[in-house]
């Protein structure tokens, strides 16, 4: 599936809940399908600059894809990694680093986090692309 195809979906499953209180409980129960990170992995050089809470995204190469493993201290905030390694995981470099992020104004996620989350959220995405940009200049 391209990453397009995983942003819809997810912006289609947020606009079947008629209130946010419903959005974050989805959210947390989404935290607990995330795929997580490796003990090992839990190191400083994984974890996420500028997040509230910690958080570690770990990436690997496999067969010309990146796949994210993450883990958070915190139930919302591993819900919030876990929609972007949904949409970002398996995915090649290229994609990653061409794909918008429109999809997180459309479910409306941005503008219903504390500024500290919210700030948050936009480092995760700025590492996911950095990983990407070091992975797809190494091919």
């Amino acid at each position: 599936m391209t990453i397009q195809a995983i942003q819809e979906e997810i912006v289609d499953e947020f606009s079947m809940f008629d209130d946010w209180m419903q959005r974050y409980e989805y959210i947390i129960e989404l935290g607990k399908t995330l795929p997580l990170i490796e003990e090992k992995y839990k190191t400083e050089e994984n974890i996420i600059k500028g997040c509230q809470s910690k958080v570690w995204v770990h990436a690997e190469e496999q067969n010309g894809t990146i796949v994210f493993t993450a883990d958070s201290d915190a139930i919302l905030t591993k819900g919030i990694i876990a929609i972007l390694i949904r949409a970002f995981s398996n995915q090649t470099p290229e994609a990653i680093l061409e794909a918008n992020t429109n999809f997180i104004d459309e479910i409306g996620l941005k503008e219903h986090l504390s500024p500290t989350r919210a700030n948050g959220l936009v480092s995760m995405i700025k590492q996911i692309k950095m990983y990407a940009l070091a992975f797809n200049a190494k091919s």
